[in-house]
């Protein structure tokens, strides 16, 4: 899996510079938070984040340290699809829907012990996905991703339920970020 094609992908999706008055995640570039930047060194105005420091970013939180890359020498489409979602939702996030479709997914425990949902990919989320994989195979995969997606569209409804300024996002994010 190329993982600079992805995030290529994703910068493309997220766009330059941005400051919405809903978004609580205040001044972004390259779908980078203010946040997250400053909490990687970057102390520059945000409208000049170098794209390089982005893509940086993204390989290192949302791709290896998410623990993503992983998951990719098992199931390049899921590991594509958790990156996508940690990019929108943070990694745990991502992590946690992973690890909840896995255990609803594993027929009482049947086919492997049931994770407790810390939403960190481990080794024990990877030796899950790889027996529900071994047991599913290629049509598992993809309803593990219809799972992860419809977690996914259900939490973003119940953001704007939530808080009506992200309705301002829902449908970008519909439109954008499921299936």
């Amino acid at each position: 899996m190329d993982i600079s094609a992805l995030i290529d992908e994703v910068i493309a999706r997220e766009g330059g510079y941005s400051h919405h008055p809903a978004d609580r995640g205040g001044p972004t570039n390259f779908g980078i938070t203010q946040a997250v930047a400053r909490a990687n060194g970057f102390m520059g105005d945000m409208r000049t984040l170098p794209r390089a420091v982005a893509e940086a970013i993204y390989r290192r939180l949302y791709w290896e340290k998410s623990g993503f890359a992983f998951v990719a020498e098992l199931a390049p489409g899921i590991a594509e699809e958790l990156f996508d979602t940690a990019v929108n939702m943070g990694p745990g996030m991502a992590g946690g829907f992973l690890q909840r479709s896995l255990n609803a997914l594993n027929r009482n425990a049947g086919d492997y012990p049931d994770l407790r949902v810390d939403q960190a990919v481990g080794a024990r989320t990877l030796a899950a996905l790889g027996a529900f994989l071994k047991i599913r195979g290629r049509a598992g995969e993809k309803v593990l991703l219809k799972a992860l997606e419809a977690l996914q569209g259900e939490r973003y409804l119940a953001l704007a339920e939530s808080r009506p300024a992200n309705e301002a996002f829902l449908y970008g994010w519909l439109a954008n970020r499921i299936g």
